[in-house]
């Protein structure tokens, strides 16, 4: 069965269940939408099921910036208060304000 409404919204700071990383969502996915290639790559004990959002995170960990790519099943909100320093926030998103980040552009 296709869930068909995401649990999170677009400027949430989330963070990932078993990773030591945290982002910012920028995108969704009603369902996976990625490559099989990708899914293929995950060890098969850890795949999510494609039948769920996915998310496109502005991320960082201790070491690095970069775009995540992530299940709902392994996201939860992030509650430290903490902003994100992605470098490319400021290209979509206003200033760090109530935990979260307010839309800067327009959407179609």
């Amino acid at each position: 069965m296709l869930k068909t409404q995401a649990k999170y919204h677009l400027g949430q700071v989330l963070r990932h269940r078993k990773h030591a990383f945290r982002g910012v969502v920028f995108d969704v996915d009603a369902k996976f939408a990625n490559t099989q290639e990708w899914y293929d790559a995950i060890p098969e004990e850890s795949r999510p099921a494609k039948n769920q959002p996915f998310y496109h995170l502005l991320a960082e960990n201790s070491d690095n910036f970069y775009v995540a790519y992530v299940s709902e099943q392994n996201l939860v909100p992030d509650r430290s208060g903490e902003p994100v320093k992605h470098p490319d926030l400021s290209d979509l998103f206003g200033d760090f304000q109530d935990g979260r980040y307010p839309l800067q552009f327009q959407l179609n």
